[in-house]
């Protein structure tokens, strides 16, 4: 079936809704969702979104923070413009109906400000430790209510469809992005998406290890379908480990929030002794970066499994209150965080680099954008300040929509005839277990050698075995006839390689990248982005 709109976003997550709902303003906008619409890594946020609000605060507070997270490698004006435009993003969200945690009588600010690891200041807006819930439910319910808008739930994009593919012009005037194939996952067609715009607001990558904070459907898919359409990727090798994942046999990818340290919870190995003091002058709220190689520093030195995250010394009345979910959660586990320490072991959670945009979101492939956790925008350099991916998504949908707005009325409709998807010489496969072997064997790898700590050694026996299995897959691809499984499996094994290859580039330390082989940073000749693309790799 071919479907034809003004705008195919690809996610449903803060960045896609936020610009879809701006966008359906305009004209007609399709969403395709791999699962429910309100199944993203947005849903699953808890900690809130940063942003200047109290009188106390300051831009250049802000402003200060995040480059100091970024280890040197933030671009400054991209920072300067997300984080002075925050407050009127956030403005925004509440207009859309999100409802924010509200201070106490008294307060300098209307809301009820978080404070979490590197900032300096409280500015995380947040709705209890449940503010990504909170932010999907609003955004939903706009878009839900707008006629323009159709969401397609449990469309899973195979591929995107590019005009040099079909007129054979790879390096012509013409070459843009017309649309993508896209899987309906329930009935097994793929359905073909022409589009004026596409938007890739997919997420992230988290599922490309093997303990991460992620939810399931963090598969890479936008990251992998722009990089085989030749879109530039770049600072792959910084993928930011969350401090505090709860460690327990029977808990999947459970995130304990920053703002747990942020509001006084301390760090102690399984003796109860406390460790980041000889990390870092702030302690249990130095940045994610150091907490997350520090907590791994003492975990191979001790051979022990996980460390004690204690908030325990607070009262149990706060920490009710501001970790609802979170105790509940812990609580499920036979773990009461109001009287003793939560185990937590590292885990992937964020990847700040991603498909390389300008300042409107817009990729160097024509017609194709991209926001949220899929870009690499500049705002977060070499590791991410806490909170600030919330920011960075509402801000750049905002931007693309602008910039869309100015081309709109002159978009012409797509004039060349796309083919539909074709599969004919495909079997159906008996094999589904390479898919299963293949998906596990990454993820081991990847966190094996790829992950917070590495080495030249690790690295290129890491890019041995996924350059083989790349290999099987694509032959396998070729063969049997698509799944949801194999596409994620192809995805998740072209990202892996990304990944690997930018590690290798970098030849220093520096922010979520540690090479043990080049433990110091080198600002002389690596002050700069890896970038790679189809025909560099």
């Amino acid at each position: 079936m071919e479907i034809k709109t003004d705008f195919l976003v690809l996610g449903s997550g803060i960045a896609g809704l936020s610009f879809a709902i701006r966008a359906a303003e305009l004209g007609t906008v399709a969403i395709a969702t791999k699962k429910e619409k309100s199944e993203s890594n947005t849903n699953y946020a808890q900690g809130g979104i940063a942003a200047v609000h109290d009188p106390s605060d300051r831009f250049e507070y802000h402003i200060r923070d995040t480059l100091l997270c970024g280890a040197g490698l933030c671009k400054e004006d991209v920072v300067d413009f997300v984080v002075r435009e925050g407050p009127e993003r956030i403005q925004e969200l509440l207009d859309w109906g999100v409802e924010f945690t509200k201070a106490k009588p008294g307060s300098s600010s209307i809301y009820d400000l978080g404070r979490e690891g590197g900032h300096s200041m409280r500015r995380v807006l947040h709705a209890k430790d449940l503010t990504g819930s909170e932010i999907e439910r609003a955004l939903n319910e706009k878009a839900s209510s707008n006629p323009n808008i159709h969401v397609y739930e449990n469309h899973l994009a195979v591929d995107l469809i590019m005009s040099s593919a079909i007129t054979g012009e790879a390096n012509g005037p013409s070459n843009r992005c017309l649309g993508a194939y896209v899987l309906d996952i329930n009935h097994n067609r793929v359905h073909t998406f022409i589009a004026k715009y596409i938007i890739l607001a997919t997420g992230g990558a988290g599922k490309v290890y093997l303990i991460t904070t992620n939810p399931d459907i963090a598969t890479a898919d936008g990251i992998a379908m722009a990089y085989r359409a030749g879109a530039l990727i770049s600072n792959m090798e910084f993928i930011q480990f969350h401090p505090t994942c709860l460690y327990h046999p029977e808990a999947k990818s459970f995130l304990i929030s920053e703002a747990v340290r942020g509001e006084g919870g301390i760090l102690k190995l399984r003796s109860g002794e406390t460790f980041m003091e000889k990390y870092h002058p702030m302690k249990s709220l130095a940045p994610r970066d150091v907490v997350a190689k520090a907590i791994d520093t003492e975990l191979k030195k001790s051979g022990e499994e996980f460390v004690l995250l204690d908030i325990s010394h607070k009262d149990r009345e706060f920490i009710l209150n501001r970790f609802p979910n979170i105790y509940q959660k812990c609580l499920e586990f036979g773990i009461d965080m109001t009287s003793e320490a939560i185990p937590v072991v590292p885990a992937a959670h964020y990847l700040c680099g991603g498909v390389v945009v300008n300042h409107y979101g817009e990729t160097n492939i024509e017609r194709l954008f991209a926001l949220g956790e899929v870009s690499c925008t500049g705002l977060h350099g070499a590791n991410r300040l806490a909170s600030n991916s919330l920011l960075e998504a509402v801000v750049y949908a905002h931007r693309a929509f602008v910039r869309v707005s100015e081309m709109f009325s002159q978009s012409r409709e797509v004039s060349v005839t796309i083919p539909p998807w074709g599969q004919q010489q495909a079997i159906e496969s008996d094999e589904s277990v390479v898919v299963s072997h293949n998906w596990d064997e990454i993820r081991r790898c990847m966190w094996n050698y790829v992950g917070i700590v590495r080495s030249d050694k690790r690295l290129e026996r890491a890019k041995r075995r996924i350059d083989m299995i790349n290999r099987e897959i694509d032959e396998y691809y070729q063969q049997f006839f698509i799944t949801k499984d194999l596409i994620e499996l192809r995805n998740i094994a072209t990202t892996a390689l990304l990944i690997v290859r930018c590690a290798q580039m970098r030849k220093e330390s520096r922010g979520l990248h540690y090479n043990i082989d080049y433990p110091e940073k080198d600002d002389v000749n690596w002050l700069k982005d890896t970038t790679i693309s189809r025909e560099t790799i």
